[in-house]
């Protein structure tokens, strides 16, 4: 069995990132994914296309996620696979980041489901998945949780935030879906009309759908559309049976929109539902306790801290956890904030760091960096510090140095802006 310097649990952006950047500081890295592909919520998911993550600063783009987000956009693009700058490909991209990992020598085990932690005292000693040949135990001198919903901490032991303070309810959950051989042209020219047909469906019953609005998108393939519309509230995502019945509801509500907008849209009389995502979009889930939670207040005070290592200015956009309304909140040109390094450490354990949306933070602060860019770039963040952690044969997350830590991700910006 492989001595692993670090092992990253999840394939999402974050986990990506981290374990490309852990392995460029020349440790061995295992990245550990539950399905068969790369990618998290844009690939299994369905949640497309990229957010934007950029600011102008004296007339000049300030691109915050310049580091190995850009090196996926740059590569998407030379496979023709990313089109009107932020829509791409998901077969493309689960085949990119694959020669991503291969490129950069890092591990892969897919098919791998988290079930157990061994832990003793302040230490990870090893994890348990659960795999089609049976339990396998692996161990690691460090351990970076990307799993989103933050499972390596919880099981662990780690403290967590779950929902909003008041009620503890959780953002909205969103089954994608797209639906194939519309006329697009004829389909916008009456969406207006179509919007005002759904809000009396959704008195007269006809939609479930507690939604304000149908939120759809074209896509680089033609004559089809992608919904990202579902909207399913008061459902935990860290129960079982609840992230059940959030996908039962969900797939209904599917289906009673795609049956809506036959009836109704212009350009949909010959379209068929192609597909839905694989598994529900979760927004917001577990946020795990850790030395520093960034709050909501840090980010509309555009806090910049000592220890920040990752820059953001993408809207707080809140999906009201109860039923309808969205809630926004976008940053001025120019203004932005940063995330501390701090925040990626959780509270009692000396050797993991958390990634991802599942960083510490309040519910408004994590409906803004949840985006694909800012995650992507925290876990360069994550990543790069268990490779100074490893390489400087330190004992703790906390004694990384920052100076050298924000050295090196401003020299990855630099290379990719």
């Amino acid at each position: 069995m492989e001595n692993y310097d670090l092992i990253v649990v999840g394939g999402g952006f974050s986990g990506i990132a981290s374990a490309i950047s852990a392995s460029r500081q020349g440790i061995k890295v295992l990245l550990v994914e539950k399905f068969n592909s790369l990618g998290g919520a844009a690939t299994n998911s369905l949640v497309n296309p990229f957010m934007p993550n950029f600011t102008y600063i004296n007339n000049k783009k300030v691109d915050f996620s310049s580091g190995i987000f850009k090196e996926i956009i740059k590569k998407l693009k030379e496979r023709n696979a990313l089109l009107w700058d932020n829509h791409f490909l998901e077969e493309e991209l689960k085949y990119i980041l694959n020669e991503m990992m291969l490129e950069n020598n890092v591990d892969l085990l897919f098919h791998a489901y988290l079930t157990r932690v061994n832990r003793e005292n302040d230490e990870i000693k090893a994890i348990t998945l659960a795999t089609i040949d049976g339990e396998i135990t692996l161990s690691a001198k460090y351990y970076i949780d990307a799993t989103g919903d933050g499972q390596l901490s919880f099981l662990s032991g780690c403290d967590y935030i779950l929902g909003r303070e008041s009620d503890k309810l959780t953002q909205p959950m969103t089954l994608c879906f797209r639906v194939g051989n519309v006329d697009t042209d004829k389909f916008y020219k009456t969406l207006d009309k179509v919007q005002r047909e759904y809000e009396k469906a959704q008195k007269t019953g006809e939609i479930t759908n507690p939604r304000e609005n149908i939120l759809v998108f074209s896509t680089p393939i033609k004559n089809v559309l992608h919904f990202n519309t579902t909207r399913v509230v008061k459902h935990n995502p860290t129960n079982a049976y609840k992230k059940t019945k959030a996908e039962i509801i969900a797939r209904k509500q599917v289906h009673e929109m795609y049956d809506f907008l036959k009836k109704h849209a212009d350009g949909m009389e010959n379209s068929f539902l192609v597909s839905t995502a694989q598994e529900i979009g979760v927004r917001e889930s577990r946020k795990i306790i850790g030395e520093y939670i960034l709050t909501e207040r840090d980010l509309l005070s555009c806090t910049k801290f000592d220890d920040g290592v990752v820059a953001c200015n993408y809207d707080l956009d809140v999906h009201n956890p109860e039923g309808s309304g969205t809630s926004h909140h976008y940053f001025k040109e120019g203004k932005y904030y940063t995330i501390p390094y701090r925040a990626f450490i959780p509270k009692g354990i000396r050797n993991m760091l958390i990634s991802g949306r599942c960083i510490s933070s309040s519910q408004g602060a994590q409906a803004s960096f949840r985006i694909m860019p800012a995650v992507t770039s925290i876990g360069e963040a994550t990543g790069t510090a268990i490779g100074i952690i490893v390489n400087d044969s330190l004992d703790d997350v906390r004694n990384v140095d920052i100076n050298k830590l924000q050295k090196i991700l401003k020299e990855s910006y630099l290379k990719n802006s």
